[in-house]
């Protein structure tokens, strides 16, 4: 397999550590988004037609894009995904809520402080993404405030989702001291078996 990869993706960092965790073998492929690279024809035709990053080929000619998607299907027949119906449920709506509600708000602001800067637009957006980021976590922190995890009682996908931008959600700007259960959710993840940072590549 070969992952199509820009390292401080947090989105990309997803699939990086559930392969980890999986103990599977691939390959990195760097991009720099902040340069264009993923948007020549080159990775537009045989890639991705959207442009982004991460992409995930197998030895069969299979791209498999969006993170989330990419998650499900690897997990898939593994503990990372529960086989009852309701917990299973519960991890897909974690995974919508985080690309929905959590990616949007918490990942644009690292992108926008620590990652890209900030684009012409931002400064008008910042109270809104700031607002959208506060209650993305406010709703984690609610679960996690008394659970261990965000589904049952086992690290899933819907954790590694979550943990990608979380973890890094200071670097823009956000103040996660006021979140204790998310910071002891944070610890207890950097403590599993395999765990790589977000810098890790194979």
């Amino acid at each position: 397999m070969i992952l199509h990869d820009f390292l401080p993706s947090g989105n990309g960092y997803k699939i990086r550590l559930l392969l980890r965790f999986l103990g599977q073998e691939f390959s990195l492929t760097e991009y720099d988004i902040t340069k264009g690279e993923t948007r020549n024809d080159d990775f537009l035709s045989k890639i991705n037609p959207v442009g982004r990053i991460p992409a995930l080929e197998f030895d069969d000619g299979h791209v498999l894009v969006e993170s989330n998607s990419v998650l499900l299907f690897l997990a898939d027949g593994t503990s990372w995904l529960p086989t009852d119906k309701w917990q299973r449920a519960a991890v897909t709506q974690w995974l919508f809520f985080e690309q929905y509600e959590h990616e949007p708000n918490v990942a644009v602001l690292r992108a926008w402080f620590s990652v890209k800067g900030m684009p012409d637009y931002g400064k008008a957006l910042l109270p809104i993404k700031q607002a959208g980021a506060k209650n993305a976590l406010a709703i984690m922190e609610s679960r996690l405030a008394d659970h261990d995890w965000l589904v049952g009682d086992q690290c899933s996908i819907a954790d590694i989702a979550l943990y990608a931008y979380t973890h890094v959600a200071d670097e823009g700007g956000i103040d996660m001291s006021i979140y204790p259960g998310i910071g002891r959710w944070l610890a207890r993840f950097a403590a599993l078996p395999d765990y790589v940072p977000i810098t890790w590549k194979p």
